[in-house]
């Protein structure tokens, strides 16, 4: 004969395992559809983004390159592509602090910290210094930074 006290345990389990079922099936389907919504509308800003590049090609082309010429600040070298997130990595790759990677560059840390979160763009000369960095290594980077303390 069973005993009685597990039988009861295990029906009382049961149905509150049933009833925790019930009540988050609201949940799960509601998160799902916010799930779907929000693919949505990556898709849209994806797609709005692209719409927005065109046409910032197409009026940067009509007006003849000037916003072009604008950006290569005094028209020394090719204009550089910048990316806040490309920026982040290279300073992680080198494993330096934003401190250290602006004094290797010249310039604050907190000019770094708005770089790395789109607030701001380096100039055309700061530009040419941080691809001067990306073809070095960690080891390279410390020298650097135990020279520039040691001045």
């Amino acid at each position: 004969m069973p005993n009685i006290a597990v039988v009861f345990k295990e029906e009382i389990a049961r149905i509150a395992r049933k009833e925790v079922r019930a009540e988050t099936e609201d949940f799960r389907k509601t998160f799902a559809q916010y799930r779907t919504h929000l693919a949505a509308l990556r898709r849209r800003i994806d797609e709005l983004e692209r719409q927005l590049k065109r046409v910032g090609k197409a009026s940067s082309a009509a007006s003849g390159g000037a916003a072009d010429a604008a950006e290569a600040d005094d028209g020394q070298g090719s204009a550089r592509r910048f990316s806040a997130a490309r920026l982040a990595a290279q300073r992680s790759k080198l494993g330096l602090s934003a401190a250290d990677f602006a004094a290797l560059l010249g310039v604050s840390g907190q000019s770094v910290y708005k770089w790395e979160h789109g607030e701001a763009r380096p100039r055309a000369r700061q530009l040419e210094a941080i691809a001067a960095l990306r073809g070095i290594g960690k080891r390279e980077a410390a020298e650097r930074l135990a020279q520039l303390s040691s001045r």
